[in-house]
């Protein structure tokens, strides 16, 4: 079980002007900003082993903040802190499940995800970005969906093509074949009562045990302000199904991660790769650092409170 305390990996400075949320919980920084050029967007084994030596350290039963969306690899590394078998559950408006390189990547985490043994089922919800269109699904972990290992149930999006790629059948997808191509119906969140349908979910999980992990693009830019785009779900909708989490699983563990950061980034080709890779608007440039931390630091505190802290 989870304690009332919150652990900040600080890679980006972004939680530490979260004054009300730091007075609020009592907290431990773990001083990453040495690394954090490094590890934004993806690191290195040698880079990966490094933040996950420095985590390792710190206390493990609290709920982790990871900074901006661009750290959320560094989820794989929690997840290594859990010793019996559980269950993931990821609100993100990406589903950060490529299969290209590199391994240690914000794109690709839940793909490295699954290959932990413990990791007995993922859910993805509130998906809805391009990476889930028909270009980007030729390089998606399809195979993750035989068996229902991995359900991914968008916010809202419309149907998806994979070309010459086997498409296995899964609860949360609806499949229409042809000779060399799959259109893939998405069974999506808009227009659910939240609770009830993630009330479905928990009651299909394999394990008691459940790490959310929540990245705050989900939500509509009124709650959230990243450096990537956002999605449509609102605040109300995410703190419903994690009050079902918390009310019927043991949340064994949980990062939010989300928070807005100016991009630093280490190597110039890395950094061509950021300006390509990131949305070349996003809602949070225009605003001061006080209006965006005020934002962020509520749904932040708002979710704490979701789970009873």
């Amino acid at each position: 079980m989870l304690n009332n305390s919150i652990r900040i990996l600080d890679f980006d400075d972004s939680l530490l002007n979260q004054k009300n949320l730091l007075i609020k919980y009592p907290h431990q920084i773990v001083d990453l900003k040495d690394l954090g050029p490094l590890a934004r967007l993806w690191a290195n084994r040698k880079i990966f082993n490094q933040v996950k030596e420095r985590i390792g350290r710190s206390n493990k039963n609290s709920v982790t903040f990871l900074g901006s969306g661009d750290f959320h690899h560094v989820t794989n590394a929690l997840l290594s802190e859990l010793t019996r078998p559980f269950s993931l559950i990821v609100f993100d408006f990406h589903p950060d499940w490529d299969t290209l390189p590199p391994r240690f990547g914000c794109g690709s985490w839940v793909t490295e995800a699954l290959k932990n043994k413990l990791l007995k089922k993922c859910i993805l919800v509130g998906t809805g970005s391009d990476d889930i269109s028909t270009g980007s699904m030729q390089t998606a972990n399809l195979d993750a969906l035989c068996d229902g290992r991995l359900e991914i149930y968008p916010y809202s999006h419309g149907p998806s093509r994979v070309f010459l790629r086997h498409v296995p059948n899964n609860l949360s997808l609806r499949l229409k074949r042809t000779f060399l191509s799959c259109q893939i119906e998405w069974n999506e969140l808009k227009g659910k009562n939240p609770a009830d349908f993630m009330q479905s979910i928990v009651k299909r999980l394999p394990t008691q045990d459940v790490h959310v992990s929540v990245d705050k693009d989900c939500l509509k830019e009124a709650h959230s302000l990243t450096n990537w785009e956002e999605g449509p779900m609102s605040l109300s909708e995410l703190l419903s199904m994690i009050r079902v989490i918390k009310d019927n699983l043991n949340l064994a563990g949980m990062d939010i991660t989300g928070d807005y950061s100016p991009i630093n980034i280490s190597g110039r080709f890395k950094a061509l790769l950021s300006r390509l890779d990131h949305p070349k608007e996003v809602s949070a440039q225009n605003l001061d650092p006080a209006s965006i931390a005020q934002i962020n630091e509520s749904t932040n505190l708002s979710i704490l409170e979701s789970i009873g802290l």
